[in-house]
């Protein structure tokens, strides 16, 4: 169903559009990731605003959420259990950090391996799932593009299941929302692990990287992700009053302002729905129209239902 945009829908967007602007005025002039933002609701899957949604760029750990979907799904169908412990092999205790530290010949169980994923984005457990699903990992990423073609994300590819550095594995802020968004459609109870703040591991402590779970009301998700090329990356979910609004953010400058950003841009979001009071924000900055500030032909896209660093997470 259309919606007849008030006037205070028009200053919501406006400053909507203010946010994503300020992001991208804070990289340097140099920078080489394109600042992306991409802010849907989840309930009506139409976009509320968006800034270079569909610009390629590296997907960096969110890479990870495909293969948590494909793992899920596995779950779902019987082809995985929760208490079922998969081999480590020689390759996946290999990975480049972040990582569990697992050993070549050890077994670990699906949860925990799941917890690893979420939690530290381990590189060495998404892999272990990989090869558990897809027999090598270069398979498995077979299995990750066809899941991607069937979900509509069709400016995304992959070449392995953990986000490192790989120049041909690319995607945009809009499908890794269309993404996120069948994350929580399809895996609702699955998906609870996003929301996963602590996890004890042989001992030792480990918290979620998605540090908006302990700042941002409401917030029950869903995955950070760094590399050089692609700058400090979110896709976050929100629930306020039963509405959950879904935004990715990539190309931050730096963690805390990304944080910063995703917070604002939610905020806005939710007012721009009727629910809460943004924050107040920068003046509106003339640019490129938003998604829902377009022409008819254009609005209201839907997410249907249908010398480079390492560590990253």
């Amino acid at each position: 169903m259309r919606r007849t945009i008030s006037k205070r829908g028009l200053i919501c967007r406006s400053a909507a559009i203010a946010i994503l602007v300020s992001g991208l005025l804070a990289l340097p002039v140099m920078a080489r990731p394109v600042y992306e933002a991409i802010l849907l609701d989840a309930q009506t899957g139409q976009v509320l605003s968006e800034l270079n949604g569909d610009s390629s760029t590296p997907p960096a750990s969110l890479t990870k959420m495909m293969t948590l979907y494909l793992s899920f799904e596995a779950l779902k169908q019987g082809r995985l259990r929760f208490e079922q412990s998969l081999p480590v092999s020689d390759y996946a205790a290999g990975r480049a950090p972040s990582k569990l530290g697992l050993m070549p010949g050890e077994a670990i169980t699906v949860q925990d391996l799941i917890l690893g994923v979420v939690m530290k984005s381990a590189n060495d457990a998404a892999v272990v799932l990989a090869q558990a699903l897809g027999g090598s990992e270069a398979d498995f990423a077979q299995q990750m593009n066809s899941k991607a073609r069937q979900l509509g994300m069709n400016s995304t590819v992959y070449y392995n299941a953990s986000g490192l550095p790989d120049t041909n594995q690319r995607t945009t802020a809009r499908d890794i929302a269309r993404l996120a968004l069948s994350l929580y459609q399809q895996f609702p109870d699955e998906c609870r692990y996003f929301s996963t703040r602590l996890f004890v591991f042989r001992g030792q402590q480990l918290r979620n990287h998605n540090h908006l779970l302990d700042s941002y009301p409401g917030l029950d998700g869903i995955k950070t992700g760094f590399v050089n090329a692609s700058g400090f990356d979110l896709a976050a979910s929100a629930v306020r009053d039963g509405r959950r609004l879904i935004g990715v953010l990539m190309g931050g400058r730096s963690a805390t302002s990304r944080d910063r950003q995703m917070a604002a841009l939610l905020d806005q979001g939710f007012a721009d729905i009727g629910i809460g009071q943004a924050a107040p924000g920068p003046a509106a900055t003339s640019m490129q129209p938003s998604a829902s500030s377009r022409p008819a032909h254009a609005r209201h896209r839907s997410m249907s239902r249908a010398r480079v660093r390492h560590r990253h997470g």
